[in-house]
């Protein structure tokens, strides 16, 4: 696992609150994909593996949204669609709203399901189950 010093970065300029949701959300995530590589992307953390962006987080009005690209093809509850593609997302408003079991879950069915986002140009604009 690698993670990029602009996620300290981001973390840094939080406000508290959302510093201690985000703080949990990197351990987290670093606990369950210790293969991935984190790095600031399209201004927020984000982590990758094999070059597929696979979950990331950010500051909304609400609260701090964690995002899983695939998510949509999750069976562990709790996610909820966003966009036009295959990604799911839920929000926190703080940190012990973060419920490190779900979020677990969550992380170990997106090493096993990925669509593949890294190609979606040269497949023109349409995402593609990756074969794992």
């Amino acid at each position: 696992m690698t993670r990029d010093g602009a996620i300290d970065e981001y973390h840094a300029r939080l406000a508290p609150a959302d510093r201690e949701i985000a703080d949990r959300l990197a351990a987290e995530i670093e606990r369950g994909l210790p293969a991935a590589t984190g790095k600031v992307w399209h201004a927020h953390p984000v982590w990758f593996l094999d070059g597929n962006p696979i979950v990331g987080y950010s500051r909304l009005k609400d609260g701090m949204r964690l995002m899983f690209w695939s998510g949509q093809s999750f069976a562990a509850p709790g996610l909820e669609a966003s966009g036009s593609f295959q990604a799911a997302d839920v929000l926190f408003v703080e940190a012990d709203d973060v419920d490190t079991d779900a979020v677990a879950a969550w992380l170990a069915e997106s090493r096993a399901i990925q669509w593949d986002y890294e190609n979606i140009r040269r497949n023109r604009g349409l995402v593609k189950r990756t074969a794992f």
